[in-house]
């Protein structure tokens, strides 16, 4: 598990450096990557361009599916609704995160603060959660992000 959310970490530290939000998912399929991604929400306009939703998109592309059963998505925040919904849709099987959803509402991220677990009841979706994994390091890229003069929030 933790050669894969490294795999996040390093992919939301890129994206920091290019200037995107700090955020990055790796899929993984038992030992192997499937795809990683960061948030490119600025880069491309795309308000949709999450870490996660980017990680999925490149995932159903590389299998030639859109169905990503025993699939894992690593995410170094604790996904959104849009983000849950779409690993929801996906039939991805498990999510792990970092830190959790309201850390990012605490920056300055204009965030929906519905934890994964409250949406995991409510929608009955089978995707198994592991939240708070190398919450320390995902937290680090937020501290960061904020130093960059050219951090953003949406």
């Amino acid at each position: 598990m933790k050669k894969f959310m490294l795999l996040a970490v390093r992919k939301a530290q890129d994206g920091i450096k290019k200037g995107q939000a700090p955020f990055g998912a790796c899929i993984a399929k038992g030992s192997k990557v499937v795809a990683c991604a960061h948030n490119g929400v600025w880069k491309n306009t795309d308000i949709t361009a999450h870490a996660e939703i980017r990680a999925v998109r490149a995932a159903c592309k590389r299998l030639k599916t859109i169905e990503l059963s025993g699939c894992v998505l690593y995410s170094t925040c604790e996904p959104c609704p849009m983000c849950f919904a779409a690993c929801h849709w996906a039939g991805i099987s498990k999510i792990v995160y970092g830190c959790r959803i309201a850390d990012a509402k605490k920056i300055g991220f204009s965030e929906l603060v519905i934890p994964v677990a409250k949406m995991k009841s409510l929608g009955k979706s089978k995707v198994r959660i592991t939240g708070d994994f190398m919450r320390k390091e995902s937290l680090e890229l937020f501290k960061t992000w904020a130093k960059r003069k050219d951090s953003r929030v949406y």
